[in-house]
C-alpha cells in the first residue's frame, strides 16, 4: 500500500515537472477567480465554484495538448489575458453597480457615446490592478522554461493525444464531484441567468462568464428555445391570477385628466430628508411630497438597462429582461403599455428629452411602445446651455414647457413624459448650483457652524459631495418647472407624476462619508471613527426613490397622504391606470391601493416587502418589522412569488406572448 502511494506520489511530481506551463496557468487562474470572490460576493471558501473554475481550466489546458510544447505559451498567454479581462471588467461592475457584468452589454456600448467620463472617471481601484499579475507571472515562467531548454526536453516526453485523453478524464472525475453537490435550484438558476450573483458564488466566475455568453446569444435565437414551457407559463398565470381591478376611493378620480411625468435621473430618496444647518437639499420635491401623494417607500426595479428599464417598467408592468435590454434586444414586441390604454381614450402621448434620439434606441422603440411623437435634442431643442451631458435641465423645461402650450392647445387630452439629463453621474456641474452646505450664518451655534464646516470639508471633492449638489440643482430646476406650468395654466387640469429612475449608484463607501458626519444630529463624529452604519443590507434597503403624484386638485384633501406601503415601478401602471380609469389585462404589478400587502421583486431575484428584506443568492433577510412574526412559509411563498414573476415576464418579453395570445399565432410558434 505504501509503495503504491509513493509510485502515485511520484508520477504525480513527474508530471507537474513536464507541465510546469499549464499547471502555473491552472493556479493563477484559480487564484484570479478566488479573488473575484473575495472582492464581490465573498464566499472565498466554499468548495463548489472552485470546482467548477478547474473543471473549465481542466478543458482549456487539455485541449494545448494538440500543440507542441514551444507553441503552447501563445495558446495558455491567450487565455490568460482572455481569463484576467474577465476578472478585471467583473471586479469594476461590481463594486459600481453590485452586479456581474454580461456579454449582452456589448450591444449598449454605443450608450456611452458621451459619457466617457462617466464610465471610466475613477471606476478603477487598486484592487482591481492585482489580477495582472497572472500574465506576468505567465510571461515570467516561460521565460525561465525557454532559458533551461525545457521545452526541448518535454517534447520528447509529451504525447498529446495521451495527455488530452488523460487530462478529459481528470476533467470528467472532478466535474461529477461538482454536480453531484449542485441542488435544484442551483441548476435552476444557472439556467435562467438572472440571479447573476448566486452563480457567481456557486459556479465560480468563468462558468458564469461561459453561461452568460450561451444566454446572450439565446436572445438573438429565442424562438428556438423554450417557448412552450414560457407559453405555458404565461398563460396559467393569466387565466388563474386576480388582475387586481378591484374598485377603490383612487378609482376614475384623473379621468380626463392630462397626465405629465417627470423622470427624474439619478434622484434617490434619502436626499429628500438632508438638511444642512436647517437648510433643505430638496425643497421643491418635499413641497410636491407634502400636497401630493407621496410614497415612501417605493423602489426602481432596472437591471443593467438603468433609465430605460424604468421607462420600460413603469410604462408596462414588466419587470426589465435578465438577458439583454428591452430596448436594445427586445423593443419590437407588442407590450400593453399606459399610453395605449390612454390613446384608446383620445389621448395624444409625447416623450421630451435632451439627449439625442438614438441613446437608448429611443427613437425607435418609443413606437412600438404607443408614443406618438419624440422631441429631442437639436432636432426640437435650442442647445443654448449645456451642463454635463447636454443641455441643462432649466432649459430643458423652459422650452418644454412651451411646445406643451403648443400641444395642450391642439389636443384635448395627453400624456407626456420629461426626461431630466442634468443630474447623471458623474455628477460634475460646475458652478451651476449653490451648495446648501454651504449656508452658514450668524444665527447658529458655534456648535452647528463647527459641524457645518467639518461636513463641508468632509464632502467637498467626493463623490457623494458632487451628488449633493447635482440633486440641488435638479431639484432647483423641478421647482422652476412647477412654477412655468403654473403659469402657463397647464396645471388646471394636469395631474404631474415624479420618479426616480434609479438610485444614484454610488457606493458603499460614499454613504458612509456622508452619514459618518452625522450632520442629522448636529454631533461632531471624528473622521477617523466609523459609524458602520452601512453594511450590504442597509445599502440595499436605502435604494429608494421619490415617487409622487401631484395635482391641483387634492391639495389639503383626503388624497394629500403619504403611502408608507412598500411599491416598486412595476406597480405605477396599475396604479395610474385605476385612477385615469383604464383597465390592464397583462400588468404583473398591483394597484397600491387594491392591495393589503405588496412585495416589491428586483430583477436580481431578491424582494422586500413591509416585513422584510430577503437577499436571494445569500439566502439571508433583514427583518424590518420587529413586531411581525416571520415564519420560513412567509419566505417560501414570496421566493415563489418573485421566481413567477420574473418567468412570467421573461417570457412576455423574449417571445412576444401578449401578442402571440391576443392573435391566437400562438400554436404557430415552436410549436410541435
Amino acid at each position: 500500500m505504501q509503495k503504491t502511494l509513493k509510485n502515485v506520489i511520484k508520477k504525480v511530481i513527474n508530471y507537474l515537472k513536464t507541465n510546469i506551463l499549464m499547471t502555473t496557468f491552472i493556479l493563477t487562474s484559480l487564484i484570479n477567480g478566488f479573488l473575484v470572490r473575495a472582492f464581490t460576493v465573498g464566499n472565498i471558501f466554499a468548495i463548489k465554484p472552485i470546482l467548477a473554475d478547474l473543471v473549465l481550466l481542466l478543458i482549456v489546458t487539455a485541449f494545448g495538448y494538440f500543440i507542441t510544447p514551444k507553441h503552447q505559451f501563445k495558446y495558455f498567454l491567450f487565455f490568460s489575458f482572455l481569463f484576467t479581462f474577465i476578472c478585471i471588467i467583473n471586479s469594476v461592475y461590481y463594486s459600481n453597480y453590485l452586479s456581474f457584468a454580461s456579454v449582452s452589454l456589448l450591444k449598449t456600448l454605443g450608450e456611452l457615446k458621451g459619457y466617457t467620463n462617466a464610465v471610466f472617471e475613477n471606476i478603477l481601484e487598486l484592487k482591481d490592478f492585482v489580477f495582472l499579475w497572472q500574465i506576468f507571472t505567465i510571461c515570467f515562467v516561460h521565460i525561465q522554461l525557454k532559458r533551461k531548454k525545457y521545452y526541448v526536453k518535454v517534447k520528447e516526453i509529451e504525447k498529446g493525444k495521451i495527455r488530452f485523453l488523460n487530462m478529459s478524464v481528470v476533467a470528467l472525475i472532478v466535474l461529477g464531484f461538482f454536480i453531484s453537490m449542485l441542488t435544484s435550484t442551483d441548476i435552476g438558476r444557472l439556467k435562467k441567468q438572472w440571479n447573476r450573483s448566486s452563480i457567481v458564488m456557486e459556479f465560480g466566475i468563468y462558468i458564469y462568464q461561459v453561461n452568460d455568453l450561451v444566454s446572450s446569444i439565446k436572445t438573438t435565437v429565442n424562438e428556438m428555445f423554450g417557448y412552450d414551457e414560457a407559453y405555458k407559463t404565461f398563460r396559467e398565470y393569466y387565466e388563474n391570477v386576480d388582475n387586481n381591478h378591484t374598485k377603490n376611493d383612487y378609482t376614475n378620480m384623473f379621468k380626463g385628466k392630462n397626465v405629465l411625468v417627470i423622470h427624474g435621473e439619478s434622484l434617490q430618496g434619502f436626499t429628500m430628508n438632508l438638511r444642512f444647518n436647517g437648510v433643505e437639499l430638496t425643497p421643491n420635491l418635499n413641497k410636491m411630497a407634502k400636497e401630493g401623494m407621496y410614497f415612501s417607500n417605493f423602489y426602481a426595479q432596472e437591471s443593467v438597462g438603468n433609465s430605460s428599464d424604468s421607462e420600460f417598467t413603469s410604462l408596462t408592468s414588466l419587470l426589465p429582461s435578465s438577458s439583454g435590454t428591452v430596448f436594445m434586444n427586445y423593443f419590437n414586441r407588442d407590450y400593453e403599455t399606459i399610453l395605449k390604454l390612454l390613446k384608446n381614450e383620445g389621448y395624444y402621448t409625447f416623450s421630451m428629452h435632451a439627449n439625442t434620439g438614438d441613446s437608448w434606441n429611443r427613437n425607435i422603440t418609443y413606437r412600438y411602445l404607443g408614443y406618438d411623437d419624440f422631441y429631442y435634442y437639436t432636432k426640437d431643442y435650442d442647445i443654448d446651455e449645456v451642463i454635463g451631458y447636454g443641455l441643462s435641465d432649466k432649459s430643458f423645461f423652459r422650452q418644454s414647457v412651451d411646445k406643451i402650450v403648443d400641444i395642450n392647445s391642439t389636443h384635448s387630452n395627453w400624456y407626456g413624459t420629461l426626461i431630466m439629463l442634468t443630474n447623471h453621474t458623474p455628477f460634475d456641474i460646475g458652478d451651476n448650483s449653490d451648495y446648501v452646505v454651504d449656508y452658514v450664518t450668524d444665527e447658529y451655534s458655534e456648535e452647528t457652524k463647527r459641524v457645518e464646516t467639518v461636513t463641508k470639508d468632509w464632502l467637498e471633492g467626493t463623490k457623494m459631495g458632487n451628488y449633493l449638489k447635482s440633486v440641488h440643482y435638479a431639484d432647483e430646476a423641478i421647482g422652476e418647472l412647477m412654477d412655468e406650468l403654473d403659469k402657463s395654466g397647464l396645471l388646471e387640469n394636469t395631474i404631474v407624476v415624479l420618479y426616480g429612475d434609479h438610485d444614484c449608484k454610488l457606493k458603499p463607501s460614499e454613504f458612509k462619508k456622508l452619514y459618518d458626519s452625522e450632520y442629522y444630529n448636529d454631533v461632531l463624529i471624528d473622521p477617523s471613527d466609523t459609524v458602520g452604519v452601512i453594511d450590504d443590507f442597509t445599502y440595499e434597503i436605502n435604494r429608494e426613490v421619490p415617487f409622487i403624484i401631484w395635482s391641483k386638485d387634492i391639495v389639503g384633501t383626503k388624497y394629500n397622504k403619504e403611502e408608507t406601503k412598500v411599491m416598486g415601478m412595476i406597480d405605477v401602471m396599475p396604479t395610474l391606470s385605476n385612477m385615469l380609469g383604464v383597465t390592464p389585462k397583462y400588468a404583473l404589478g398591483n394597484d397600491i391601493f387594491s392591495i393589503d400587502e405588496n412585495v416589491v421583486v428586483f430583477p436580481s431575484g431578491n424582494w422586500i416587502s413591509n416585513k422584510l428584506y430577503y437577499n436571494s443568492s445569500k439566502e439571508k433577510f433583514r427583518q424590518l418589522d420587529l413586531e411581525s412574526s416571520i415564519d420560513m412559509d412567509y419566505i417560501d411563498k414570496y421566493n415563489a412569488y418573485a421566481e413567477e414573476m420574473i418567468n412570467v415576464s421573461n417570457g412576455i418579453i423574449t417571445y412576444d406572448l401578449i401578442k402571440a395570445y391576443e392573435t391566437g399565432t400562438e400554436t404557430l410558434i415552436n410549436s410541435e
